[in-house]
């Protein structure tokens, strides 16, 4: 996707968000549709994604420093089965989102992984088990969630 073709989208889906539907395009129930889209390496520094649909997006080594990924009026971005392999997602909101399946080896977070709202049968570094026990469902989900070395992360 072009550059400027993810830059349109996404002040869409901001008018759309901050007029409560008024203004902007309401392109896949309201929210930013970039499911499967390739944003490898894609800087969405500061985005405004509540809400966005992201599912199956590679966004592998994107840049989603302090993105708003939660929910606005719905239930969170939605990011289930997403490649988010080394992702920055430091200061990253993610109140509500969903990583069902997600791919996090070597992500980068804070503890604002405590607030996700699904992550069942993710991927993570076995670096990143503090920041994910941390999150109220860490035991209802356990068994499901695939560990790997944080070296074998960064290949």
């Amino acid at each position: 996707m072009k550059q400027s073709e993810l830059k349109a989208i996404l002040k869409d889906h901001k008018l759309w968000l901050d007029s409560h539907g008024k203004q902007g395009k309401r392109v896949f129930a309201g929210c930013a549709d970039l499911h499967g889209v390739n944003l490898c390496n894609a800087n969405l520094y500061g985005a405004d994604l509540r809400d966005a649909y992201l599912h199956g997006a590679n966004l592998y080594g994107a840049n989603l420093y302090g993105a708003d990924l939660c929910n606005a009026y719905l239930q969170g971005a939605d990011l289930a089965r997403a490649n988010l392999r080394g992702a920055n997602l430091r200061g990253a909101n993610l109140r509500g989102a969903n990583l069902h399946g997600a791919n996090l080896r070597g992500a980068k977070f804070a503890t604002n992984f405590k607030k996700v709202r699904w992550f069942y049968g993710a991927t993570f570094s076995e670096d990143q088990i503090p920041w994910v026990a941390l999150n109220p469902r860490y035991s209802k989900w356990a068994d499901t969630i695939k560990w790997v070395k944080a070296k074998a992360a960064a290949a």
